[in-house]
């Protein structure tokens, strides 16, 4: 399923670059993130947390939080599981895919970092994807997503890349699907209704960084 597994030393070093990956040249826009920096402080307070990120794959940002964290990371690329639905025009079938899609246990995650794929979701298989989140993430763990509102000419996905904790380089790549229709606050919440809203961000991109909390 395009697990990847690794466990860092806090504060050591780790290189994880597969072969032929690159995690955004210089040329790449880099952007503003409040959000970033309050996930990890979550996080830091954890003896070896586990980090559960949806995708897709950056080498450079394994190290980070390797060194930041020495958490243990499980990197899922739900990006690529979507376009191969829509490339067999599967896409029907994709809420029932996703239900099954995490191995992880109940309460096993310490954080979750969701990136904008929820943009690119169905209402169906976005609220499936929530509900499969919820599931696996720890009470007290933290989820990061976020969310966009321009409508896209292109079809693109986006790789972040960290910087550092305040900033991140947008890498474009070729995306089967278009952004779908934003969704409010109040369908995002919705979304995440067993989450409760740590902090939220609107930034001048008009992009919504919202990070939520599970209930202890």
């Amino acid at each position: 399923m395009g697990l990847l597994d690794r466990l860092g030393p806090r504060k050591g070093n780790l290189d994880v670059r597969p072969e032929g990956l690159t995690s955004g040249s210089s040329e790449d826009p880099v952007f503003a993130t409040k959000a970033l920096r309050k996930f990890l402080q979550t996080l830091t307070s954890r003896e070896l947390p586990v980090l559960l990120d949806l995708g897709p794959l950056v080498g450079s940002n394994v190290t980070y939080f390797g060194e930041q964290l020495g958490c243990k990371i499980f990197v899922e690329d739900i990006f690529a599981d979507l376009d191969r639905h829509v490339r067999e025009d599967k896409l029907d079938q994709l809420p029932e895919f996703l239900k099954k899609r995490f191995s992880q246990r109940d309460n096993s995650v310490d954080g979750i970092l969701c990136w904008d794929l929820i943009d690119y979701l169905d209402r169906a298989s976005a609220q499936e994807l929530a509900n499969q989140l919820v599931r696996v993430l720890r009470p007290d763990g933290a989820l990061l997503g976020f969310f966009g509102s321009a409508p896209q000419q292109d079809a693109l996905y986006t790789k972040f890349v960290i910087v550092d904790e305040q900033n991140l380089r947008h890498r474009s790549y070729p995306a089967m699907r278009k952004r779908q229709s934003g969704l409010l606050n109040r369908d995002i919440i919705r979304l995440f209704e067993n989450l409760r809203v740590a902090d939220s961000f609107l930034l001048k991109t008009n992009s919504r960084e919202i990070l939520f909390k599970k209930p202890a």
